[in-house]
């Protein structure tokens, strides 16, 4: 019973963890990656598809992205979700190939991202404790019902503190390796 809480727990901060990586991924650095457009929606007969689906990206340098559309009439959908999205660029189209030139970054822009990633970080860290919480209710519920002793309940507790305390790590981890990222010129 102790177990399935803790790993629960350990589980779901992982999660966690993860999702802070992932949203992370979408925050613009100096350096093309085709994890910048993943997330846009294309209109595609009448319903809303990821770019992934209709169309190619590559990385054509560091500094610039390749959007070639499947299909010749997707061109047009393609530059207007593009220029819908909040990335603030402006796609470059010749034929069917669409080139989306990234700026360098300004230090005023840097830091304002920094502080996204932070933001997304202190987010993530709440999330964490928030898992913790349940995970230490769930263990006090146990020994109220008398299904665990005292002792068990504060070593889970300890146990669950130490897990808690490895999910915040990775998430200061992967906070401070974006901060480095952006702030590389």
């Amino acid at each position: 019973m102790l177990n399935e809480i803790k790993k629960d727990a350990q589980t779901r901060m992982a999660k966690s963890v993860d999702a802070l990586r992932h949203t992370l991924v979408k925050v613009r650095t100096g350096r093309a990656s085709t994890a910048l457009v993943e997330h846009l929606k294309v209109s595609y007969y009448g319903s809303d598809m990821p770019l992934s689906q209709v169309a190619s990206v590559a990385v054509s340098d560091a500094r610039s992205l390749t959007i070639t559309p499947w299909e010749k009439q997707m061109v047009g959908a393609v530059e207007k979700a593009i220029l819908a999205s909040d990335l603030g660029l402006t796609p470059n189209t010749a034929g069917t190939t669409i080139r989306l030139n990234l700026p360098a970054l300004t230090e005023e822009r840097r830091k304002e991202l920094t502080k996204v990633v932070h933001g997304e970080g202190e987010d993530a860290k709440v999330a964490i404790r928030n898992i913790r919480r349940d995970a230490i209710q769930q263990v006090k519920e146990l020994l109220k019902e008398k299904q665990i002793s005292e002792d068990d309940e504060r070593r889970t507790e300890d146990e669950i503190q130490k897990i808690t305390d490895k999910a915040i790590k990775d998430v200061d981890e992967v906070v401070k390796g974006k901060e480095q990222e952006l702030m590389a010129v």
